[in-house]
């Protein structure tokens, strides 16, 4: 049986241009059909406002001018929830990176931002050492986000400190990325907890799980696949039993919430297959081959607009959003957000394949808008068109910038190695003759391919099918170590440990199976009109997404083990029969039933906890209550792709009455996770 290949974005032969794309047709109302709630669900804005002024009032805390000391990694954190000039306006007089070196301190008052890492608490301790060696005075505050820990202060006091310092914490949480996505901004969580053994994150996540649940009440019900995921529930069930021995009237912590139905936690480890795979999305192919960090990407400058603002800024003044490491050169961040970029917002969850006819179109649109000022006939017209005069120029830039983006991705698409990467990955997951696979991976790390590429591709099969031989593995890490150096050592080690890349037979997952019962490979999929999640991949539906379908789609699940084609609803189904267009309600959220067997062959424990007292334990699937939206909250453990958004984001699109709110450590693809595992990652700490 010949592969499913993953079709590559085609070569466009007119230049990158395209509109957007066609609105989903709006739902029509029927007598028989109540309108849908205008409730707006989860406002995640609240958390932002939260994080916001948390900073604010531990600023105002301390009096009179200061001088901060950032965190570089917690420069882009903060860029998302504030600006430079709210710091200055509560009397942040100066900024500067933590970092090794003399600090030059002009106000009485130094406050530190950090994490609570070793890392810092020696930087800090030698900074303040050497103010009094010069005996400089300074009122030193150190902020600590999210939480202060016992460990700092042992730290601080074996450095002789701990009394110079007022130590807090600043409650940094989940970030807002979207209207619909939450970020805790975590890096390197997936080597902490599975490679490392560290749960800090795992405590991280679940106070910023509990303060959702103190904003929009309790998760009704709380569903997870994998080892992590279980820790993380448990950990939060002891977390709202000690919350309601202080406080047994607390509506938070006992009522379950009206808005939310409940919480899917899936565990990274869970599901290797997806990140390792290459994004094909529009916002991931970005994330992929440039970039993008915090939400923010680095562009020419010339595709952006350049106002009078000087250009110039001190090497040790940080600014929020910005990387310290960054080079200087003709680059500038942009917010890659839907919120402030409307043809962002079309393009973001598309194939890049249909990327650059909807830019073309775009483009066409926007040319006959600004030709309608030749129709202006009457002041009434003028008015009109000069009142739509500033949206147009506000799409024609960002149609500049995505054309400019489209036309730098498309020649790295169309390399050998990328599309024999694509061609690999595919055949893996159809386990479609797997020696010849492992010739081609060979093939590319003997023509030098990048090393991210080949070892993305080495841990696929590995996980695929199930380990590699021995005499074989031991071959390829020589030939690995050979080509790009003996420095890769400690990764090809932490791969092992990981399970990522192991001696046959070796755990993996049960792929046969999960493909055939959760149809994990769509043939026919339609980039244009996409009828099923596997649209991200051309041909490979995300198994985290699928598990998330069996709780939240269970009929679409159903359908595509019984080989249906499409798992987009065909309509309304009414007692007359199916109403075309009409999208059907979503059911409610009832566990695993019907899906057990399946869930069992997935790595890692299955997690299904109900959270309300009135649960009535029947499995049925109930219509939810006409006219009722609610929100499916999803937290994705040690990082999530852009990929992934999209499928979610497709999902909702699928059914009336739900939404979801998709929160995570952090944003990651196969290469970042790879990077993390790196001991490179982490030279500079002893430097």
């Amino acid at each position: 049986m010949a592969a499913a290949v993953a079709r590559p974005p085609p070569t466009s032969s007119a230049p990158i241009p395209s509109v957007r794309p066609a609105p989903l047709p709006s739902t029509p109302s029927t007598s028989s059909e109540p309108q849908e709630s205008s409730d707006p669900g989860v406002d995640v804005g609240v958390l932002k406002e939260l994080a916001r002024t948390g900073l604010v009032e531990a600023l105002n805390a301390v009096p009179g001018a200061k001088t901060l000391v950032l965190d570089p990694t917690l420069a882009g954190p903060l860029g998302l929830i504030t600006e430079v000039s709210l710091l200055k306006q509560h009397g942040i007089d100066k900024m500067f990176w933590l970092e090794p070196g003399a600090l030059s301190a002009s106000t009485q008052n130094v406050v530190y931002l950090c994490r609570p890492q070793i890392r810092w608490m020696k930087i800090i301790a030698e900074q303040i050492k050497h103010h009094t060696s010069l005996s400089e005075r300074h009122t030193y505050n150190l902020l600590l986000v999210p939480r202060r820990t016992v460990l700092c202060d042992r730290i601080l006091e074996e450095e002789g400190v701990f009394g110079d310092l007022h130590i807090s914490a600043l409650k940094l949480e989940f970030i807002p990325l979207e209207e619909d996505v939450l970020s805790l901004e975590l890096e390197g969580t997936y080597k902490e907890i599975f490679l490392d053994d560290d749960h800090t994150s795992l405590y991280y996540s679940a106070q910023a799980l509990m303060t959702i649940q103190q904003a929009f009440g309790l998760f009704p019900r709380i569903l997870g696949k994998g080892t992590a995921s279980a820790r993380l529930c448990s950990l939060l069930q002891r977390m709202r039993t000690a919350g309601l021995a202080e406080d047994p009237t607390s509506p938070a912590l006992s009522l379950p919430s009206t808005v939310v139905d409940s919480l899917v936690i899936i565990d990274r480890a869970t599901d290797m297959i997806t990140p390792l795979c290459t994004q094909l999305t529009y916002q991931g192919l970005i994330d992929e081959l440039i970039g993008i960090k915090n939400s923010y990407v680095e562009v020419d400058a010339s595709l952006l607009s350049t106002g009078p603002q000087a250009a110039s800024q001190s090497a040790t003044t940080p600014s929020l959003g910005a990387n310290p490491t960054a080079p200087q050169q003709k680059k500038k961040k942009h917010l890659l957000a839907a919120s402030s970029d409307p043809v962002f917002s079309q393009l973001r969850d598309l194939n890049f394949a249909i990327v650059g006819s909807n830019l073309n179109r775009l483009a066409k649109r926007l040319n006959e808008d600004y030709e309608g000022r030749h129709k202006a006939q009457t002041v009434e017209q003028l008015r009109d068109f000069v009142g739509r005069l500033g949206g147009l120029q506000t799409e024609h830039q960002a149609l500049r910038l995505h054309t400019g983006l489209s036309e730098q991705i498309v020649p790295m698409t169309q390399t050998e190695v990328f599309n024999k990467s694509l061609e690999i990955q595919q055949n893996l997951i159809a386990g479609y003759d797997v020696n010849a696979q492992f010739l081609a991976i060979e093939d590319l790390i003997n023509r030098s391919a990048p090393l991210h590429v080949a070892l993305r591709l080495l841990c696929l099969f590995s996980i695929t099918v199930g380990g590699i031989k021995a005499k074989a593995l031991e071959s390829m890490k020589r030939e690995i170590l050979q080509s790009y150096g003996y420095e890769h050592l400690t990764l090809l080690l932490h791969l092992e440990k990981l399970g990522l890349l192991c001696k046959a037979p070796g755990p993996h997952v049960s792929l046969p199976a999960l493909r055939k019962h959760l149809r994990l490979l769509v043939d026919d999929v339609s980039e244009q009109t996409p009828t099923d999640i596997a649209y991200v991949y051309s041909g490979y539906a995300p198994l985290s997404i699928r598990l998330i379908q069996c709780v939240t789609m269970k009929p679409a699940v159903v359908a595509a083990e019984m080989g249906e084609k499409a798992l987009a609803p065909a309509g309304l189904e009414s007692k007359e029969g199916k109403i075309p267009g009409v999208l059907p309600r979503a059911h409610a959220i009832v566990g695993w039933k019907g899906f057990e067997e399946i869930v069992r062959q997935v790595p890692g424990d299955t997690v299904d906890v109900v959270q309300k007292p009135e649960g009535d334990g029947t499995g049925k699937v109930d219509l939810l209550p006409k006219g009722h939206s609610t929100t499916t909250v999803v937290f994705f453990l040690g990082g999530c792709t852009y990929t992934e958004i999209a499928a979610l984001r497709w999902m909702s699109r699928q059914a009336r009455g739900r939404r979801y709110l998709i929160c995570t450590t952090s944003i990651v693809n196969g290469s970042t996770l790879i990077d993390s595992l790196s001991a490179g990652a982490w030279k500079h700490i002893s430097a």
